[in-house]
């Protein structure tokens, strides 16, 4: 086991010559912030967070993070509008960079190679003073720095353990464990191997609080143990620096389940691709639909000019929508994927494509020519009032049925990606080429397999 992770340390530790350039690269940001800030003459003053901050970064993972810090005095709606501004001029002195956006709006650049977001954000001494929830983060730095105590390492292989078993990130289309709270779990734990020793007791403790609020702030810490408990989550670690907030609320029961599997399956049996996973293995997509007698259905759109953060997000909310929506018209729906390469798409795996539907027919009164024609035409015909009515049995097609809960409006969709949707191609046990695998991992359940 020692030797198995020393081997793996070696390839996510950054070397001496990369951790010199990232240094010099930092110094370099550094400079040209400080120097576009005297010439807006702001009362601002740069400070990096995240894991180059804290050297818990992995080897060729060198995203920088500057926050902004504005006193606290200044207006919320001047501290957008003038960090953006400042970020925005910081942006371009760098070289290339976009505006992206989180509670407000922030920059991120593109300078030598390595990606910088400068964040707009108040200079907080403590937890009162938090206003955004960016504000937090030079605190977190602060608070890692102090309490990790040489564990650097042990954080790389939880993060690089985190990455291969696909439940790092604490992103709303990931839902997995954030850089900060791996970083905590060490802290708590002691190591890599205390962590994965003690998934289950982790689950059963369920409250992790490292700074003591519930001795110290009894009141507000509770108040944020019932809201997480009551939200069902799978863990609340309180947040050290904020009793206020759950540093896991982000994480899913989902995403925690495959880390307690994996946790048991890797002590039991260690490998290193717990940490480099090999390349899942692809077949055709054809061939298992018709081994499993299902049909696939994909929605093919343009992929709107959004963000992961924004888009993915979306894309499930649309999924759900569809498996609900078609549920409800009689389509059996096994499970959906989402996602995007050249497009976006939402696949649908369903029990049929057809379906029979009855219809009610209505016809004309029974005392006329029309009437006796209808009635020798139809084989179940009653009256209601003077008409008649026949009931039809008619084949419904699943694209048929899509297309007019699109029409009705009778689907939850995402809001921004609403209009793309209604133009898409809708195609049965068919993918275009580059989603050939996608659609295979989806079939096969590859994609998720615990035991793959």
């Amino acid at each position: 086991m020692k030797e198995l992770l020393n081997q793996v340390l070696k390839e996510i530790k950054p070397s001496e010559e990369e951790r010199e350039l990232v240094e010099s690269i930092k110094r370099e940001v550094e400079g040209i912030s400080k120097e576009i800030i005297a010439v807006f003459d702001y009362d601002v003053e740069p400070y990096f967070v995240g894991s180059l901050a804290k050297d818990t970064y992995l080897s060729g993972d060198h995203d920088i993070d500057l926050f902004l810090a504005f006193p606290l005095e200044v207006p919320l709606s001047e501290l957008r509008e003038k960090g953006l501004e400042l970020a925005k001029a910081i942006g371009e002195k760098l070289g290339k960079y976009e505006i992206a956006y989180a509670e407000h709006p922030y920059v991120r650049a593109f300078y030598r190679g390595f990606k910088v977001d400068l964040v707009p954000c108040y200079s907080v001494r403590n937890w009162r003073d938090v206003r955004t929830a960016v504000d937090r983060s030079i605190l977190h730095t602060e608070w890692v720095l102090k309490h990790l105590n040489g564990r650097n390492d042990e954080v790389r292989l939880l993060k690089k353990f985190f990455k291969g078993i696909n439940v790092y990130g604490s992103e709303i289309y990931v839902k997995g464990f954030s850089g900060y709270l791996t970083e905590l779990l060490i802290i708590k734990y002691g190591s890599f191997l205390d962590v994965l020793e003690n998934h289950e007791f982790m689950l059963r403790q369920k409250i992790i609080d490292l700074e003591g609020w519930l001795k110290k702030e009894p009141e507000v810490a509770m108040k944020t143990v019932k809201r997480e408990a009551d939200a069902d989550v799978p863990l609340i670690i309180i947040d050290p620096v904020d009793p206020r907030r759950n540093v896991a609320s982000a994480l899913s029961w989902e995403k925690f389940g495959i880390f307690y599997f994996k946790a048991k399956q890797f002590l039991e049996k260690p490998s290193r691709e717990f940490f480099f996973p090999r390349q899942k293995q692809k077949r055709d997509y054809k061939k298992l639909l018709r081994k499993k007698e299902t049909k696939l259905v994909t929605l093919l759109f343009e992929k709107p000019d959004l963000i992961d953060d924004l888009l993915l997000p979306q894309l499930e909310k649309s999924a759900k929508g569809f498996m609900k929506a078609l549920e409800l018209r009689g389509f059996k729906v096994f499970e959906a994927h989402w996602g995007y390469k050249n497009k976006a798409f939402i696949m649908l795996e369903v029990d049929r494509t057809e379906k029979p539907r009855i219809g009610i027919k209505p016809g004309p009164e029974f005392f006329t020519e029309r009437g006796l024609r209808f009635y020798s035409k139809n084989q179940k015909v009653w009256i209601r009032g003077k008409r008649l009515y026949s009931e039809k049995v008619v084949e419904e097609s699943i694209v048929d049925a899509i297309r007019e809960l699109l029409e009705k409006n009778q689907v939850s969709l995402g809001k921004q990606i609403k209009e793309h949707i209604t133009q898409a191609d809708i195609l049965i046990n068919f993918v275009p080429p580059e989603l050939s695998d996608e659609a295979y991992l989806f079939l096969s359940r590859e994609k998720w397999n615990l035991k793959g």
